[in-house]
């Protein structure tokens, strides 16, 4: 009738562990896995066992080497001539690799966290296995222990492996950028660099790049909440056009611009990129219409900077507002319409429905969605690139045009004829942070959010 109370045993601090506990178990502060294997619990012991002395080796003959050359990031900065006494000739001595010694430097402080980690589960199985034996509990065996990773603790085995691919093909690649933001890497310093502190961030929000930073930043904003809030106004109006009684073959009508999203976007941009080209189509068609007397810059080098963005905005809204349309159109079909005829009753029109039912609700269900669109768009490099590849070209800016945005100036500074790797990757860092902090107080502040 009663459910029996499981019992807990009383914790128990790792001071106790090491003056009360056995000797196998105060051996386990110094050689991982020694509590375990005097247990018999082969598996999890000769792991940690394992793990350490792995460790130990890498860290005698190669670690301790990444590690002090990160400090420096090499001793030889370019390439020069010595002589060798004991060979009696002159011999060439290369430049330290740079690149290869912060790369090396950056995996060898992984290596050393993920090895703190390892010795912090030593510790704490040590003093759960001490607390059983000191209850006269049950102490799993080594079955017991292989069951686990594939019953009670099997999310975590099926964790292994992403983990590990998260940690060197993100984070390790995260963290070399992050570092590289510190260096001099640039093309005066192609193979051997050193460390800079935040002399790269002051060049550019303070210095030689600052003139082209804040500009491109102001843009990259109006453009990120032009894109934005086209595509979803207009989505939603085609939504509710497409939706309205009077139109047929709604199916129909859906699969005509989803067609327009289908269509891989870089195919999309670079015809539309043909299309409104000086003796582009576009041109053409206007001038045999009798519109235009003489072609207009697009999007090319001798646009107009303000007709070259408008232009790109329009694009943007040709290729975003289909997604937006159908994720409304779900929306919109599953309104509550008991409310709409109540609201029609009562002698609202349908300006005021949309204001006060539609609308609402839809910005409600969205609004998540619209912060990702929004993040996106600062990051929007295909539309940007493959339109007008940052045309109409700035002279007042350093390596960037008047279209350019954050992302696109970055690769610019990246795969350009300067290569300054550091204020790519200063910009890279200041992108995450608008990105990051953006979201966390947009979400925050959507009903979403408040509601649950």
């Amino acid at each position: 009738m009663f459910k029996k109370k499981k019992h807990v045993a009383p914790k128990a601090t790792y001071r106790e562990v090491w003056t009360k506990g056995n000797a196998a178990t105060k051996l386990s502060f110094i050689i991982m896995g020694s509590q375990a294997l005097a247990n018999k619990q082969w598996v999890k012991g000769i792991s940690l066992l394992l793990s350490e002395i792995v460790f130990i080796l890498w860290f005698i003959f190669s670690g301790t080497s990444a590690l002090s050359m990160l400090t420096t990031l090499g001793t030889i900065k370019e390439k020069k001539v010595v002589y060798d006494a004991a060979q009696g000739v002159y011999i060439t001595k290369q430049p330290s690799n740079s690149v290869l010694i912060l790369l090396f430097g950056v995996l060898a402080i992984m290596i050393c966290i993920g090895m703190i980690y390892l010795y912090i589960v030593n510790l704490r199985s040590t003093r759960h296995n001490y607390i059983l034996q000191r209850d006269g509990e049950h102490l799993a065996t080594n079955r017991e222990e292989l069951a686990s990773l594939f019953d009670g603790r099997l999310h975590t085995t099926l964790m292994v492996l992403p983990v590990l691919g998260i940690l060197f093909f993100n984070i390790l690649p995260t963290l070399f950028m992050i570092s590289m933001a510190f260096t001099n890497y640039d093309r005066q310093h192609p193979i051997a660099f050193s460390w800079t502190a935040f002399k790269a961030f002051g060049n550019v929000l303070n210095g030689e790049l600052a003139g082209t930073f804040f500009p491109v930043l102001g843009w990259t904003l109006i453009w990120a909440v032009a894109a934005t809030a086209t595509t979803f106004f207009f989505g939603v109006l085609l939504a509710l056009l497409i939706e309205s009684k009077g139109i047929k073959h709604k199916g129909f009508w859906r699969t005509i611009f989803v067609i327009v999203w289908a269509v891989p976007q870089f195919v999309s941009l670079l015809m539309m990129a043909q299309f409104l080209d000086y003796q582009g189509a576009l041109n053409g068609i206007l001038m045999n219409l009798g519109w235009i007397s003489h072609p207009i810059h697009f999007i090319d080098n001798q646009a107009s900077p303000l007709m070259a963005r408008i232009t790109v905005i329009i694009v943007n809204m040709w290729i975003g507002i289909p997604v937006s349309m159908l994720v409304s159109t779900a929306i919109i079909q599953n309104l509550p319409q008991d409310q709409i005829e109540a609201a029609r009753i009562d002698g609202a029109n349908a300006v005021q429905i949309f204001r006060s039912i539609t609308f609402p609700q839809i910005l409600f269900v969205m609004a998540p969605s619209l912060i990702q669109q929004f993040i996106g768009n600062i990051n929007n490099f295909n539309v940007i690139f493959l339109l007008t590849g940052g045309a109409p070209m700035n002279n007042n800016y350093n390596g960037a045009g008047s279209t350019d945005l954050l992302v696109t100036w970055l690769y610019n500074l990246t795969f350009g004829q300067e290569q300054r790797y550091n204020a790519s990757a200063v910009l890279g860092i200041l992108i995450f942070i608008i990105s990051a902090t953006f979201s966390l107080i947009a979400y925050r502040r959507t009903n979403a959010f408040k509601e649950g």
